[in-house]
């Protein structure tokens, strides 16, 4: 074997090496990514389950009280009457959901536990029984929910994020 043969046996090798460790690369970029993906959108579907549950069920129980307390766009305040007293006091009867930095809360009487992580956005419109937005906790009937999620940590330089927007009746006004 002489030199030249050992040269180019060496750069046909380092050759196919870099190929290899590139491919590799794109692979684990592209295996980041989708994981990325997966656990935005099932964080996203499982905060949005939630939220529709119950602002579906809001107003639960008579109508001497507002389904819905507070109707600011980064938080709803829902009631509903479980025990049927008439009074809104007891715990679970006042559920508290809020946008608190990239953390989507929600507090029902035992303090504001997480919901899910990576919330880029939550945006709520409301809407009276004539389908015209408003702003008056009393009137509100429908809710238009927007939530944006993105993962904590960068994905191979690209941001990958998820949009969910449902528009949800409030079943007992």
């Amino acid at each position: 074997m002489t030199l030249a043969e050992l040269l180019v046996a060496l750069v046909t090798f380092g050759l196919v090496a870099a190929a290899v460790v590139t491919l590799l690369d794109e692979g684990q970029r592209a295996w980041a990514y989708g994981a990325a993906r997966a656990e935005t959108q099932q964080s996203a579907r499982v905060a949005m389950a939630r939220l529709t549950a119950e602002i579906r069920g809001a107003g639960r129980g008579g109508q001497g009280f507002a389904a819905v307390a507070v109707a600011a766009p980064e938080q709803i305040v829902l009631q509903q009457d479980l025990d049927g007293d008439g009074v809104i006091a007891a715990r679970g009867e006042r559920v508290t959901w809020r946008l608190d930095g990239a953390i989507l809360r929600r507090e029902a009487g035992g303090g504001a536990q997480p919901i899910i992580n990576g919330v880029r956005a939550l945006t709520l419109t409301y809407f009276d029984a004539a389908g015209a937005p408003t702003t008056t906790p009393a009137e509100v009937r429908s809710v238009e929910i927007v939530l944006v999620t993105r993962p904590d940590y960068s994905v191979a330089g690209s941001s990958v994020s998820t949009v969910l927007t449902t528009h949800v009746r409030l079943r007992n006004r």
